[in-house]
Formats: structure tokens, C-alpha cells, sequence
């Protein structure tokens, strides 16, 4: 006789859950807007009006509390602990960019208003004060422009470009290539980081003392001859040089060396390698440097303040004569406008259009550089 089974089976357990709980995506940014929102009413309630500093701290305070609260109430405290991080990361990258844009939005709004074609087209020549008197008054447009300084900055850093780029980048190549942390190596990268923090009058001044001191030599008691635009490009280059050399070293540091090792041993020549192979990977990196270090000195008052000087006029030669550029064109507006007073208004609006043009050649060059970059870096395989 066979006995029957009589167990029950249990019922099945229900799966457990692989994740825990999680906020809506769109609850950190409610909570950022709410306590925005916050601050601003306490700002008024307290301060009697809208005070930026104080609402920037009070809702990145009130915001970190209640992104915490939020966080370890519904997820845990592990999760709202990575959330404060989080947050903490973006509040500061956020802040980081409220004087870019307040910068820009300022000259953008100032230059904006003032900037016409006249400004673009025309020079100081044969302004007086009268002129910006009745523009003041409204009895006339805006006169004179800044074309001689757009002129003189196009030159200038072109020709600091010139002497800069290749220097820079041969001296990087022999740092990572050739050099194998010899003494020679060392002493070029320890020159390199001294030169990194030189002041930009100083380099001015170099440039300056080494023409006069050429023109002395060739000419006695010609010295000041020496202050030409092409000196003001080499007192660039100076400042140019460190950067293009740091930047383009890490770049050609980033190549992998299974590149160089499989041309090598097709029997390609280093320096046949270096070219076709490590500049074509490394060319996006390298332009990106040297936009940067253009941009670092395409913005220079002091150095061209002592090796060109203040000029009205157009001037196409770079080795003869003062040269303007928008820099310097804009420090002089402020400095010494051309009628005082109340009239100073005109060479402050000259001076905030010329900031407008300076800032778009900056975005410019990061564009071509941009472009240039897709174009010649190495095409991708299937």
C-alpha cells in the first residue's frame, strides 16, 4: 500500500528588488528652483530688496539642506550623502560661470549699443573733442573708430603666431621624442615653467631693451626707434611661447606608443613617424593649445603699451612707426578721453565696442581652430 503525499508546496516568494528607491529625475532641479525662490523672498523680507550674493548663498544653503532631507528620507542616507556631492559640483560650476556671462552680457549689451560701421571703418585721425561734445548733446554720431587698432592686433599677434607656434612645438617634439630626461631636457622644461609665470611687462620690457639696445649698436642714440609693432610681436611670443610648449607636450604625450612602435618597425624614420604619424593624432590637441595661448595674449595692455605705443593712425608696417591695437585703444579711452567731462561718455562707448569686436576675434580664432581641427585630424576606420 502506497502512502500519499499529503506536504503542500509553500508559495512562491516574490523577487527581490536588484535597485532601491530612487527620486524623480526632475526633484533635484524642483528642489534648486524652490529654494531660489526662497532665497529671493527672504532677500526682500530681510534685506528689503534683491541682493545677489546673499540669494546665491542662502539658496545654496537652503538647497543642500533640502536635497539632503529629500534624499535620506525616500533613498537612504548613503545615496543622499553622493547627492549633497553631486550637487555641491554643479552649484560650483554654476557660480564659476556667473562672471563669464555677466562679462559677456555686460560687453555684449554695451559694445552692442555703440558699435556701427562708422567705429569699424574709421580712425582717430583729426578727432577733437568738440565731436564728442555734440554727440554727447545729440547734435551728431558718434565719430572717430578703432579700425587702426583692429588692424594692429591682426598684425601684431599674427606675427607673434609666427615666431611663437613653431618654437613651441619643435620644443615640445624634442622634449618627448629626443630628450629621454637628459640634463638638456630638464633644463629646458625648468626654463619653460619659469617663463609660465613671467609678468607681461616684463616680457615688454625685454622686447624693448633688446631692440634698443640693437638700435644703439647699429645706430647710436636711435634707441627709440625700437618701438615698432614687430617688437611688440616678440614680447608676445615671449608670453606665447611656455604655453604652446606646455600644452603640445602633454598632447604629444597622449599618443599612444603602440603608433610610433608599429612604425618603427615598418622601418619608417623617427622623424618621418613624427610627422605623419604622432602631429596628424595629436593636431586637435595642439591647435586647441595654441587658441588658448593666442588668446592669452591677444588681450596684452602692458607689454604693447611699452614696445608699441599709442597710435591714431593706420599703420600697415610692422617694423617702423607706433601700432595700436584694441587693448591699448581701449586702455587710452578710458584713460584719456578725447574731451573730458561729461563727453567722456563717447570715448567710453568707443572703448566698450572695441571690448565687443576684441572678444569676438577670441571666438572667432576658437572656431577656426575648431574647424581646422576636424579637417586634419586623421580619419577614422571602418
Amino acid at each position: 500500500m502506497t502512502t500519499m503525499n499529503t506536504t503542500t508546496e509553500a508559495p512562491a516568494s516574490k523577487p527581490a528588488k536588484l535597485t532601491s528607491k530612487q527620486l524623480p529625475k526632475a526633484t533635484p532641479w524642483v528642489v534648486a528652483v524652490a529654494s531660489i525662490i526662497v532665497a529671493i523672498v527672504i532677500s526682500f523680507i530681510a534685506f528689503g530688496g534683491f541682493n545677489i550674493p546673499v540669494v546665491a548663498v542662502l539658496a545654496g544653503l537652503i538647497n543642500a539642506i533640502a536635497v539632503f532631507a529629500v534624499s535620506a528620507s525616500y533613498e537612504g542616507r548613503r545615496k543622499a550623502v553622493d547627492r549633497i556631492a553631486t550637487t555641491i559640483v554643479t552649484s560650483t560650476f554654476v557660480l564659476a560661470c556667473v562672471p563669464l556671462i555677466s562679462l559677456l552680457w555686460l560687453t555684449a549689451s554695451k559694445g552692442g549699443a555703440a558699435i556701427s560701421g562708422d567705429l569699424l571703418t574709421r580712425t582717430m585721425l583729426g578727432m577733437k573733442g568738440v565731436l564728442d561734445q555734440q554727440y554727447v548733446a545729440g547734435e551728431a554720431t558718434l565719430a572717430g573708430g578703432f579700425y587702426h587698432a583692429i588692424v594692429g592686433t591682426v598684425l601684431i599677434t599674427l606675427a607673434a603666431c609666427i615666431i611663437s607656434i613653431p618654437i613651441g612645438v619643435l620644443t615640445a617634439i624634442y622634449l618627448v621624442e629626443y630628450s629621454n630626461k637628459n640634463r638638456l631636457g630638464k633644463a629646458i622644461t625648468f626654463l619653460v615653467d619659469v617663463m609660465t609665470g613671467i609678468p607681461s611687462i616684463v616680457a615688454g620690457l625685454f622686447a624693448f631693451a633688446l631692440f634698443s639696445t640693437i638700435a644703439n649698436v647699429l645706430m647710436p642714440g636711435s634707441a627709440g626707434i625700437a618701438k615698432t609693432g614687430f617688437t611688440a610681436a616678440v614680447a608676445l611670443s615671449v608670453l606665447m611661447i611656455p604655453i604652446v610648449v606646455r600644452n603640445t607636450e602633454e598632447i604629444l604625450r597622449l599618443v599612444p606608443m603602440d603608433l610610433r612602435e608599429a612604425s618603427y618597425a615598418l622601418g619608417v624614420p623617427k622623424w618621418k613617424t613624427i610627422v605623419k604619424i604622432v602631429l596628424p593624432t595629436s593636431v586637435s590637441g595642439i591647435l586647441s593649445g595654441v587658441t588658448i595661448a593666442i588668446a592669452r595674449v591677444i588681450g596684452e595692455t602692458a607689454p604693447i603699451m611699452v614696445t608699441a605705443g599709442f597710435a591714431k593712425t593706420l599703420n600697415w608696417n610692422l617694423f617702423s612707426g607706433w601700432m595700436s591695437t584694441l587693448p591699448t585703444f581701449i586702455y587710452d579711452s578710458q584713460l584719456r578721453p578725447v574731451s573730458p567731462g561729461a563727453a567722456a561718455l563717447a570715448s567710453s562707448e568707443r572703448a566698450w565696442a572695441a571690448a565687443l569686436v576684441l572678444v569676438a576675434l577670441v571666438m572667432v580664432l576658437n572656431l577656426l581652430a575648431r574647424i581646422i581641427a576636424k579637417v586634419l585630424a586623421p580619419k577614422a576606420g571602418r
